[in-house]
């Protein structure tokens, strides 16, 4: 884990561009929350569906070939690794993709951005705020969709001894990525707390398994993180919920569908289909949550009664709506710069393409 303080060494990882700090590296032990493959293995926190490749490699076929005698047309999609990409995996193998005549081959990607630049990635789940950046710093990229969600499914919870924010002052306050919308929410909600970086040592301590980890075994003593590990800590008493990130940031958009420029302008149906798949994925994921639970815990190895209550939770958020609203993403841009995380607000009229989401009903 990396510490930060208020000097401007900037040797921090994540995609910020004012994370600060010198840095420790102690070590803590991982939970063993693995994610299972459905057909094979796979690593903790990516998603690899039935039949598809864990990885795109320069001898794959190519992308969106032309579709000739019935043959499915090939894209390469890196959903979020995670809870939050098993949705669209759950509706590949319901069929959704091959119905709309596509191949998708599920690529685990650590830098979506990267792979989509260097083309072995079609189309990608992404960051709003990476998006907006790669992008306005000239990489050929286009925002075509938003998620199924847009705002910020973050939260706080602290050790059970932490009865409210405001007791973390002199504490370790896990940030998880420095330069992350995770980071960003963390900071804001101490701030409205009346805490500022000076009253915590924020700590970089990863995501989901990992930041929990890091709270259970005393590395911090609260962390912003995702469900289901609220819901899992509040259920075995090891961790308290102190905030909702959206209830102090509800503005902040933190995600989209981003595709490479030239497959959107040669390959505009193929992005109009995985964005119709990815919503019926999505539209009967929560439609159908008991099928979709059940699904889930056999790629989560977690406490069915955590997951039940992080969906009853979450359901607030679970919009499936792909316009993108851009005062969202001026205010997400207008705090990001704030934050230092971003040097200037980009213009996203050049970003955006969103001539292929799907019709609202």
């Amino acid at each position: 884990m990396e510490k930060r303080n208020d000097n401007r060494n900037r040797n921090s990882i994540g995609n910020g561009n004012g994370a600060r700090g010198k840095w420790a590296l102690p070590l803590i032990g991982m939970l063993t929350l693995a994610l299972i493959a459905g057909c094979g293995g796979k690593n903790a926190g990516g998603d690899a569906s039935p039949g598809a490749s864990g990885t795109a490699s320069a001898g794959a076929s190519p992308s969106a070939q032309a579709s000739t005698g019935g043959e499915l047309q090939k894209v390469k999609y890196a959903a979020f690794n995670g809870v939050s990409g098993l949705a669209v995996h759950f509706g590949a193998e319901k069929g959704f993709f091959k119905d709309e005549g596509l191949d998708v081959e599920f690529v685990n990607a650590q830098n979506p951005v990267a792979g989509l630049t260097s083309k072995d990635i079609d189309i990608a789940d992404l960051a709003t705020t990476q998006a907006i950046v790669a992008a306005g710093k000239g990489a050929p990229l286009k925002i075509v969709s938003s998620m199924f969600r847009t705002k910020g499914a973050f939260y706080l919870i602290a050790r059970p001894e932490i009865k409210s924010i405001e007791d973390l002052k002199g504490k370790k306050v896990g940030a998880a990525v420095f330069g992350s919308g995770l980071d960003a929410y963390a900071q804001v909600i101490l701030k409205q707390h009346g805490l500022s970086k000076d009253d915590v040592t924020f700590v970089a301590n990863g995501v989901n398994d990992a930041a929990f980890a890091s709270l259970t075994s005393g590395q911090v003593d609260a962390t912003i993180i995702h469900e289901p590990f609220v819901s899992l800590g509040e259920i075995t008493g090891k961790a308290k919920l102190l905030a909702k990130g959206w209830d102090y940031l509800p503005t902040f958009h933190t995600g989209v569908l981003v595709s490479r420029t030239d497959f959107v302008e040669t390959h505009p149906d193929v992005v109009e289909k995985l964005l119709r798949a990815y919503f019926k994925s999505q539209e009967y994921a929560k439609s159908h949550l008991d099928e979709y639970k059940q699904y889930f815990l056999t790629q989560v190895k977690i406490d069915p009664a955590a997951v039940d209550k992080a969906f009853e939770r979450e359901e607030v958020l679970w919009k499936n709506k792909p316009d993108v609203d851009k005062q969202a993403l001026a205010d997400t841009q207008k705090i990001q710069v704030e934050l230092g995380f971003q040097d200037q607000v980009y213009d996203v009229d050049g970003i955006l393409d969103l001539r292929y989401i799907p019709k609202q009903p």
